[in-house]
């Protein structure tokens, strides 16, 4: 005679908690972080001194200085995300983590990407704004660095907003939103002058980054517009007349 239990019975037992798995993907996280910081801590040392001075050349001016300090600024991010959170959940809202996560990691994950994308050549301001609007001529030119860094712009606002705005949650849409965010940025840089090449080949790469990120996030954001719908879907009472 078969004395096995039945499958159903022990799915649940083989499933791993949800909770261990939110700690190993920190875990995870924590870890890319530090192995990011021990790559380039030779350049990020360099622009310590001037950053804790405060100086602004050497530091806020500089590609090392900007991500020195948005790796310095992780605690504090994280506070915010736990401040955000408890409020949240003290008020009732349901995925008050996700909706601070998410909201936190939009912003720390893409200013600092900004502004060194927004940050001036050595002729800005004398040396005529350039445009180039044939598409995958400058892919080469990029090099492999170029692409990485074109493809991180967004990549933070692509994986969070989804999770953060149910109306964001498709693939056409994160793939506009990146593209739209891209093409302000191209014509910030030409009507600034800030020498630096206006081209669609950018727009194309950082929409693409936007979309692979949203894609790496797809599992949390299906459920931010699953719950969304379920919302819509709910009664709503009617408003009683006044008098």
């Amino acid at each position: 005679m078969n004395h096995n239990p039945p499958l159903s019975a022990t799915a649940p037992a083989a499933a791993p908690p949800r909770r261990t798995r939110s700690v190993v993907l920190l875990g995870l996280a924590i870890l890319a972080v530090a192995g990011g910081a021990f790559v380039v801590r030779r350049p990020l040392m360099m622009s310590a001194p001037r950053c804790m001075a405060g100086q602004w050349h050497g530091c806020f001016d500089t590609f090392n200085g900007v991500v020195l300090i948005t790796l310095v600024a992780l605690p504090l991010a994280a506070l915010v995300v736990w401040a955000l959170a408890y409020r949240r959940r003290a008020a009732g809202v349901t995925s008050a983590w996700r909706m601070s996560l998410a909201e936190v990691g939009m912003v720390h994950g893409t200013v600092p990407f900004l502004w060194m994308t927004m940050m001036p050549g050595g002729g800005a301001g004398t040396v005529p704004a350039r445009v180039s609007l044939v598409p995958l001529r400058d892919l080469v030119t990029m090099g492999p660095g170029g692409i990485v860094g074109n493809l991180l712009i967004f990549a933070a606002l692509g994986f969070f907003a989804p999770m953060r705005f149910a109306a964001l949650a498709s693939v056409p849409r994160i793939l506009a939103l990146g593209a739209g965010c891209s093409v302000l940025i191209e014509t910030a840089q030409y009507v600034l002058r800030l020498d630096r090449v206006s081209s669609v080949d950018d727009v194309l790469v950082n929409a693409a980054g936007a979309l692979l990120a949203g894609l790496a996030s797809r599992r949390w954001w299906r459920t931010t517009r699953t719950t969304a719908e379920a919302r819509s879907d709910q009664p709503h009472p009617a408003a009683t007349p006044a008098g």
